[in-house]
């Protein structure tokens, strides 16, 4: 076929005895998939065109990421730790192609499945009262203190102009204070995590944080070993007055898997 393609979601170490695996009609559009195997590792893949998944309808396009997600995780399930691929990554040929890829790009994809063996991401967001937040930067700040007495003893227009300085304030030193935060939570954690990363603050958090300030946001990679030790921890900060964790996971390893030098160029 003239544009036959395969569709990659992940590479997985399989074993030697691997051939003829599939996962069934749990791709992106319900198509096959199935493992292509070099040694002992395979490609989770689906026979496709060789064209870009592309539409302007946006939730179908939702609904195809959460497939090719849905598919890495069958394949952990099955495999154990895998290799992720982003969403729309497509190697042009037939499996014979995809056999050639992970010829080449052998050493480098063996060696990544090693480096991730035993270990799984996780997200964690920590949020603080914000209520609390002030009444700790308050107590920090002496001077932020004096200016309240002030405020509450100045005639209504001059304590006007005083409330909007030390709202001014109030706001610099919480950020400051924030960050003081994230810091010694990062201390926490990083001892208990192969790899920390910090994490992108996203403008969504689910409606029971919707009031809560994000002070920290992290995506880690976890050993199995050490993950009970990680859970204990985040439950000790999330016991505290004004704390609140949301922990999730675990993940194929997105955020930590180092692909560079793979068979890119075959990539759609």
């Amino acid at each position: 076929m003239a544009n036959e393609a395969r569709y990659l979601y992940s590479v997985a170490r399989t074993g030697e005895n691997n051939d003829h695996v599939r996962l069934g009609n749990i791709g992106i559009e319900k198509n096959e998939v199935y493992i292509v195997p070099f040694k002992d590792i395979a490609a989770v893949v689906h026979a496709c065109e060789e064209k870009p998944y592309r539409t302007e309808d946006r939730k179908l396009a939702e609904d195809w990421v959460l497939e090719h997600s849905y598919v890495i995780d069958q394949a952990t399930r099955m495999f154990g730790t895998v290799l992720p691929f982003s969403f729309d990554i497509i190697i042009k040929g037939n499996d014979e192609a995809v056999k050639g890829w992970l010829s080449r790009d052998y050493e480098s994809l063996a060696g990544e499945l090693l480096r991730m063996q035993g270990t799984a991401e996780y997200s964690i967001q920590i949020y603080c009262d914000p209520a609390y937040l002030e009444k700790m930067v308050l107590v920090h700040n002496q001077d932020l203190q004096d200016l309240m007495s002030r405020i509450e003893n100045e005639p209504k227009g001059k304590a006007y102009l005083l409330k909007r300085n030390l709202d001014l304030k109030m706001k610099d030193r919480a950020f400051s204070e924030a960050a003081k935060l994230a810091e010694g939570f990062s201390g926490k954690i990083k001892p208990l995590a192969e790899e920390l990363k910090v994490a992108g603050k996203s403008s969504w958090a689910e409606e029971k944080y919707k009031d809560k300030k994000l002070v920290a946001s992290f995506c880690c990679r976890v050993s199995d070993e050490a993950i009970k030790e990680l859970g204990e921890t985040l439950d000790e900060i999330n016991g505290k007055e004004g704390y609140y964790v949301r922990f999730t996971g675990p993940w194929a390893p997105f955020s930590f898997v180092s692909l560079s030098g793979t068979g890119s160029s075959e990539e759609g």
